[in-house]
């Protein structure tokens, strides 16, 4: 046979493309498992099996892993801790492995299991905002868009070279998950297939270029949990956006007086929306409080 072991590497890694690669999900949100899943199968690639981490005590939510939510015609796998994922995977024999939305460091013996390697989903523009609630964070800062990356996965918490990255626009109107979660989606999944072809080239990826001055996303700090009115409209306004897209941190926010009462505000406006709205005087001029609950009656954010 002709050509050089690099040559004969990718043109192997190639025809595996051209047959289709066993590929493992590692995910705790069901919706994500499902979008890769129909993406994968449409490219031609076989996705054998979902692992998630088992949580315990159970917590109920509208994204959790269960027999009903799980991608049709797949192995679902509970793991009891990031060490079961190593010999999970060794039995599975993936050719890859993509995660995205999974809560745990994964060992490295874990992630040198599959052939072509194991590649992370994060919602940020890497290097910028690594971290557990990148999205939060990039409300926060003030960005004027969200990010996707696609890199590989190394002994670091979001660190691994970086395969494929776009932009997301950030809207005004982006109060939780459930409006902004399907646009990041389709950004992500939309560039897919350039990370399959990089991989199936045998391609390492880009490294990371960090300068040390970009905003880690860590779960907020407890004196963010408490709105100051005096402080700039826009800036409460990202507050209470910030907040309703996390999920699990270990603070309930952001709280504020509002009539007399101690509440959770959970949506506020820059212009008046009418209805039982209230308005309240920021440090620059009106702020709309458009939804509320009592604190004593707001549920305990999760531990992560």
């Amino acid at each position: 046979m002709s050509g050089t072991p690099a040559t004969i590497g990718r043109g192997r890694l190639a025809g595996m493309a051209e047959q289709g690669w066993r590929v493992v999900l590692i995910t705790s949100v069901a919706p994500i498992a499902v979008a890769m899943t129909e993406t994968l199968r449409g490219l031609g690639h076989d996705p054998v099996a979902v692992l998630a981490p088992r949580r315990n005590p159970p917590r109920p939510s509208d994204t959790a892993m269960t027999d009903e939510s799980a991608p049709p015609g797949m192995d679902v796998v509970l793991l009891r801790n990031k060490f079961s994922i190593e010999p999970v995977l060794r039995a599975l024999e993936p050719d890859l492995v993509l995660c995205w939305g999974f809560p745990w460091l994964i060992p490295q013996a874990a992630l040198d299991v599959p052939r072509l390697g194991s590649v992370n989903l994060h919602p940020a523009m890497l290097p910028r905002h690594r971290g557990p609630i990148p999205l939060s964070w990039a409300i926060r800062a003030g960005d004027a868009h969200y990010g996707v990356t696609w890199h590989r996965m190394d002994d670091g918490f979001d660190t691994g070279a970086i395969l494929a990255q776009s932009t997301v626009p950030m809207e005004p109107d982006d109060a939780d998950i459930w409006v902004v979660g399907p646009r990041m989606a389709g950004v992500a999944l939309g560039l897919l297939p350039r990370v399959l072809e990089r991989l199936a080239a045998g391609d390492v990826g880009d490294p990371q270029v960090a300068t040390g001055d970009e905003p880690y996303a860590g779960w907020f700090e407890d004196d963010y949990a408490t709105i100051n009115w005096a402080k700039p409209a826009v800036e409460i306004d990202r507050q209470v956006r910030a907040w309703a897209i996390n999920a699990g941190n270990v603070h309930a926010g952001p709280t504020a007086d509002l009539d007399g009462k101690r509440v959770l505000v959970r949506r506020t406006s820059l212009t008046d929306p009418g209805g039982d709205a209230i308005r309240v005087d920021a440090g620059d001029g009106p702020i709309w409080v458009v939804a509320w609950e009592p604190l004593k009656e707001a549920e305990e954010p999760a531990e992560s």
